[in-house]
């Protein structure tokens, strides 16, 4: 994996050097084309043999849902033409680390078991920026095995509010 880092780093440090004041604008189109660069069937075609680089930039330009600006255009490009597109999942994750630190704010992956609405989203987020001390750009991901609350994965620290983990914590607390 070290390898992936070291290759899509140089890629990401353009990019966002590039993109100066429109970081944000540069990552929304920046996680679509990672999202499309994570399927497989996608990576198997674009490494075949028979397969141009136009007609590589076709799929992927053709499965995204909102047309590329010219600068993102240029970019797919310059990574298919570099047979970099397993690259472009790393390549965006590192393109949000430099654009958070430029904004001082972290990304929050927010477990829950059930769907939240924007009010619910809106609280929460205020309660863990007390909590964790930063500003945070929540993701929301349903997981239902946790039966109801969340969990909360800011890098490395967690905060799982979770029924599941509650029972876990009683299970561990009657059989010892």
């Amino acid at each position: 994996m070290a390898e992936i880092a070291t290759i899509a780093r140089p890629y990401a440090e353009a990019l966002f050097q590039s993109a100066g004041a429109d970081a944000a604008g540069t990552a929304v189109w920046l996680d679509e084309l990672a999202a499309v660069a994570s399927n497989e069937q996608l990576r198997q075609f674009a490494d075949a043999p028979k397969s141009s680089s136009e007609q590589v930039f076709g799929v992927i330009t053709g499965v995204l849902k909102s047309a590329l600006p010219v600068m993102a255009q240029n970019f797919l490009r310059t990574v298919i033409d570099n047979g970099r597109i397993s690259a472009l999942p790393e390549i965006a994750a590192q393109f949000r680390v430099l654009k958070n630190a430029q904004q001082g704010s972290f990304d929050a992956v927010v477990h829950s078991a059930f769907d939240m609405d924007s009010a619910a989203l809106a609280d929460l987020s205020g309660v863990l920026e007390k909590r964790f001390g930063r500003k945070l750009n929540l993701q929301v991901q349903l997981q239902p095995d946790l039966i109801g609350g969340v969990r909360v994965v800011v890098g490395d620290e967690v905060l799982d509010t979770s029924i599941k983990a509650r029972l876990e914590q009683m299970k561990v607390a009657l059989t010892a």
